[in-house]
């Protein structure tokens, strides 16, 4: 039970976080309006309360994330199964849906579940070996239900290294740097890896850097510095020009590798092409990580296709949650968040919807 859960708790089990709701809800792609019901109904106060009641106490730590006090996913999911099985739910394992309809679910091998409402929850395409491989989107457009493609989000972002620059590089961090895409910026830590880069930066810009053909991540290697700041500190340099920039700006090996062996940079013969360049360092992206390798998915069943309760237009009773369900979202809390508020708004309208469905006709 909960793969992904346990995978994604592995090294702190973040569920939310603690920022105002009012910015919060700017952390998603898709209607803004939509969002603010979605989490309005169901926001971090109530999710951290939620694990108050299952006897795990939350704390916010940097940047507003919070934690339960244990930090680890398994306490957690054990006690929320053992709540569950309390209220009479029963668990089935090793089982595959193979079709849908308004009223019923087949399972592999041709057993068929019946229903007055269903929540599901099949997950996105990202870490398929927890078994959410996204073959489901196939039941959905067999009913001529949109599917916006499935996109790997919060993952790394290729990029065609020289060779001398991993020998140099590859492992280091560039701390204590701005990433650029267009307008949008991101302040933070990248880690040069053998395929690209990876961290929480490039994480943030990747709804940007999808949304163009030929994407390119801009860094400002100093950004406690302005231009003007940075060109008085090498004014005096005339030679030794990525030496002397290293040591009088104290720039990390990972940005002195990056100045000394990226093929669209130098040879350095001007303090202020130099400037330039450690407060606009262009790195040229090949594109994502594969899909598997991401943390989450961008994609999945569009807005258009669902009612105000989540519900399925073309399969009544059918509701959806989580990453079935087009949008993105940075790290940090609120893909968790998001899971948690779309089943809970999802599970509103189930009841909603079987409340109605035995109601007297007048």
């Amino acid at each position: 039970m909960g793969r992904k859960f346990l995978v994604a708790g592995k090294s702190g089990l973040n569920l939310t976080n603690a920022e105002s709701i009012e910015t919060f809800q700017e952390r998603y792609s898709g209607p803004k309006e939509r969002w603010a019901q979605i989490l309005g109904d169901f926001d971090n106060t109530a999710l951290r309360a939620w694990a108050g009641e299952l006897g795990f106490e939350t704390f916010v730590s940097a940047g507003g994330k919070v934690f339960p006090d244990s930090m680890k996913s398994g306490p957690l999911l054990r006690a929320w199964m053992q709540r569950l099985a309390g209220l009479g739910v029963i668990f089935r394992f090793n089982s595959r849906v193979t079709g849908i309809e308004a009223g019923s679910l087949t399972l592999a091998g041709g057993e068929k579940l019946f229903f007055n409402a269903a929540v599901l929850a099949f997950g996105g395409a990202s870490w398929p070996q927890t078994g959410s491989d996204g073959s489901w989107r196939d039941l959905f457009t067999a009913h001529g239900i949109g599917i916006a493609p499935f996109a790997p989000a919060n993952c790394g972002w290729m990029v065609d290294w020289p060779k001398r620059l991993l020998a140099e590089a590859e492992g280091l961090p560039l701390k204590n740097i701005v990433a650029c895409c267009g307008e949008i910026s991101r302040a933070g830590e990248l880690m040069i890896t053998r395929h690209g880069l990876e961290g929480g930066p490039i994480y943030h810009l990747g709804p940007a850097l999808r949304s163009v053909a030929n994407p390119v991540l801009t860094l400002d290697l100093k950004p406690d510095l302005s231009l003007d700041q940075v060109k008085d500190r090498l004014f005096l340099v005339r030679k030794n020009f990525i030496r002397e920039a290293g040591r009088r700006l104290n720039l990390s090996d990972a940005a002195v590798a990056l100045l000394k062996h990226l093929r669209h940079l130098g040879p350095w013969r001007d303090y202020r092409v130099l400037a330039e360049s450690i407060k606009n360092c262009e790195i040229p992206l090949l594109g994502p990580r594969p899909l598997e390798e991401a943390i989450s998915t961008a994609g999945g069943v569009t807005w258009e296709e669902l009612d105000q309760n989540l519900m399925v237009k073309k399969l009544p009773g059918v509701f959806l949650a989580g990453e079935m369900i087009d949008w993105d979202a940075p790290t940090g809390g609120y893909l968790f968040q998001a899971c948690f508020a779309t089943g809970h708004q999802a599970a509103l309208g189930a009841l909603a919807f079987i409340g109605k469905a035995s109601s007297p006709t007048p």
